[in-house]
């Protein structure tokens, strides 16, 4: 008897109900099923998806332009365009630099990114930007 039923006599069933249930039951004549082999399905870990050159394109863009709104580097370069009265140099000037800081930036990281995991130089700007959190507090706090 399965444990998950209960009696014959609780449960109300008859034992000659369940003899007639399994005799009609035995009347069909069943045709034998041909088995066919199963295949093992192989399940590869699919390479992660690349990014398209528009996306990384358009988040980098939009990341540096919405850091840069406002900071020290566009409040210089406005001064120095009123001071210069040749805006155009001042922007040549202004947008080289900022190139010539990037490409160094994209080096550094491509060759960084070679040697260190992932993981591992979000942590530690992680903490180099608490760090230097930090200590601009501190300099505030003693000011």
């Amino acid at each position: 008897m399965k444990l998950d039923s209960a009696p014959l006599e609780i449960s109300g069933i008859a034992q000659t109900d369940i003899e007639l249930e399994l005799k009609d039951s035995n009347d069909f004549s069943l045709t034998p099923a041909i088995a066919q082999p199963v295949q093992p399905v192989i399940i590869a870990d699919s390479p992660p998806k690349q990014e398209s050159v528009l996306v990384v394109f358009g988040t980098t863009f939009v990341t540096i332009f919405l850091a840069e709104i406002g900071d020290k580097t566009q409040l210089s370069t406005l001064l120095m365009s009123a001071e210069s009265h040749s805006p155009w140099v001042v922007f040549f000037g202004s947008a080289a630099a900022l190139i010539t800081t990037s490409l160094l930036g994209v080096l550094l990281g491509s060759w960084i990114a070679s040697r260190v995991s992932p993981k591992t130089v979000e942590k530690s700007a992680g903490v180099m930007l608490l760090v230097i959190s930090l200590m601009l507090f501190w300099d505030v706090f003693q000011g």
